[in-house]
């Protein structure tokens, strides 16, 4: 619905009225406005289109005069009101009367006053929301939501087995706030906090709890964030069921801790937290180890670590012990004489091996040698035989191949001399 351009131009005024107004609102101008009573006129035209509407809030005035009862109704989570007005008649279907404070749901028609411009939201019926509407409803989205795997098991993060700092979400100056500290500082006092006091039940207390995670989560510091709330009425605890605040939630980066303290309603924000504790005791309980266990723990622990480490020695004692018994290591050098004694044996062996070898090739060296020179040319030549070669140097072994005048080469066994064929 636009106020503005969808304002035309109408039954208003007299027929040359008709040709000179702007026919839309955005036509107007300084110099050529609408009549008042025509943009009245036009917006209860545009309102009247609005079809009835059921809305939920709460009832915070309420003032009855003569047949018409005045209501303002404000929204659940959000700074949201508005000014209802309802007949008797209306008023008189209720079983009971309404009460400042009660939960409804409203069917309303908005109305304009043309003479005054006055809004108003005709109140056409109204319903009380009973606790088994808003349990039949909290079921509803908890079965929405869990579909979705925001409740999953496996979806939910670990917390750190020591954190440094911890973001806390509580109401101001509560309980809860001071069970937490205390708690988580007797059982480690280096803990730190970084405390966001919002509120924790009314209107406020979604927007308010979900800027304050928003900040915390962004903190690089912060290693776990605890929303904290001492219990409360299931009305009271409306907020920690919220949509907007369990996406938040199941959206952050670091791991959330809900400690609302109620058993028996349980609100949605236990489901979709990492870790749900009881109580805010119970959640300072869970975060942080007890200081005095651990230390407890560490002095079992160096006990059964000096009772191994004796055990150990004693063990090994017995061994080296047991070792140094033995003859090879109370006299150790009979060991490395007895060796000595073998390598200087072995020693003499090899080079009397090596000797016998030298000799035996020697000898086979000086046969082969006495075979060569019994074999050689040279011994044939010292004997009186003589080689001829021809000029180019081949041997002449054919006399056919010497014919007259041919110089040749006689090679004796001492020089050579020259001869020439005759």
């Amino acid at each position: 619905m636009n106020h503005n351009h969808g304002l035309v131009h109408g039954e208003v005024g007299s027929p040359a009225a008709k040709t000179t107004l702007p026919a839309t609102a955005m036509e107007t101008t300084a110099e050529n406005p609408w009549p008042l009573r025509m943009l009245s006129q036009k917006l209860k035209t545009h309102i009247e289109r609005v079809p009835p509407t059921w809305v939920e809030g709460q009832v915070i005035e309420l003032n009855r005069r003569n047949s018409v009862t005045y209501l303002t109704l404000r929204d659940t989570e959000a700074e949201a009101s508005f000014s209802l007005m309802a007949f008797n008649s209306v008023m008189a279907r209720l079983e009971l009367p309404l009460e400042p404070g009660s939960r409804v749901v409203a069917q309303l028609k908005p109305e304009l006053y043309v003479k005054t411009g006055r809004l108003s939201m005709q109140t056409r019926d109204i319903r009380p929301v009973g606790l088994g509407d808003l349990l039949a409803r909290l079921e509803r989205l908890r079965q929405a939501l869990g579909r979705e795997g925001l409740f999953d098991t496996d979806r939910k993060k670990p917390l750190p087995m020591l954190p440094h700092r911890i973001g806390l979400i509580t109401g101001r100056d509560s309980d809860a706030k001071k069970d937490v500290i205390r708690n988580a500082s007797l059982r480690w006092p280096a803990v730190a906090f970084e405390v966001r006091e919002v509120a924790v039940q009314g209107v406020n207390a979604v927007s308010q709890v979900m800027k304050a995670l928003a900040e915390l989560d962004g903190r690089p510091d912060v290693d776990v964030i605890v929303i904290a709330r001492g219990g409360g009425s299931l009305e009271d605890l409306l907020p920690f069921s919220s949509e907007d605040l369990i996406r938040a939630v199941a959206a952050a980066a670091t791991p959330v801790v809900s400690a609302i303290g109620h058993e028996a309603d349980r609100p949605l924000l236990d489901e979709v937290a990492d870790l749900r504790a009881s109580t805010p005791t119970d959640a300072a309980k869970r975060i942080v180890p007890d200081v005095n266990e651990e230390l407890t723990r560490i002095g079992r622990a160096r006990q059964m670590l000096d009772r191994r480490v004796d055990h150990l020695i004693r063990v090994e004692s017995e061994r080296l012990a047991a070792l140094r018994s033995r003859p090879v290591l109370s006299a150790p050098a009979t060991m490395v004489d007895s060796r000595a004694e073998d390598i200087t044996r072995l020693t003499q062996r090899a080079r009397n091996c090596m000797t016998s070898a030298i000799h035996r090739d020697a000898d086979r060296v000086g046969h082969l040698k006495a075979q060569i020179r019994a074999l050689s040319p040279q011994n044939t030549l010292d004997r009186g035989y003589a080689v001829v070669q021809l000029p180019d140097g081949s041997i002449l072994r054919d006399s056919a191949d010497a014919a007259a005048d041919t110089r040749l080469r006689i090679r004796v066994a001492v020089g050579e001399v020259a001869a020439k064929v005759i």
